[in-house]
């Protein structure tokens, strides 16, 4: 499973049974770290995952911002819900990625704010699928 972690929204993604393909599943609005991580383990359970994926925003320069240091705070917190192993996938670029697709495809915009994430959390576990990882 993959996750888009933003500061309003949480995107979800889950691969297939054959681990080869990434399957945008939903958006969780943020709300409090405490519901945030509830809503998470729900999905974790229902899929029955196995290792966990999630998005590292690294700057366009290549390094670790604030963005970054946020993010791994919210790694330390889904360790308490999840005991697989978690795995960091570069994330630069996949929001412009997902909105520029959803555009192509003539989704409304009120749609896309709906979607935007999960289709990031997809292109981010497509890429750590691509790279020969194992994620379910």
């Amino acid at each position: 499973m993959a996750l888009d972690v933003g500061a309003k929204r949480i995107g979800v993604a889950v691969a297939d049974p054959a681990g080869t393909l990434a399957l945008p599943v939903a958006t969780i609005a943020r709300t409090s770290v405490h519901d945030d991580l509830a809503r998470i383990a729900e999905y974790l359970e229902s899929y029955g995952v196995t290792a966990l994926v999630v998005g590292d925003p690294i700057t366009l320069t290549g390094e670790r911002g604030l963005a970054a240091q946020r993010i791994d705070e919210f790694v330390e917190l889904l360790s308490r819900v999840f005991a697989g192993p978690i795995h960091r996938v570069d994330e630069r670029m996949t929001t412009a990625q997902a909105t520029k697709s959803l555009i192509a495809a003539d989704v409304s915009r009120r749609k896309r704010r709906e979607i935007v994430d999960q289709m990031a959390a997809a292109l981010i576990l497509e890429s750590f699928l691509a790279r020969g990882g194992s994620a379910r």
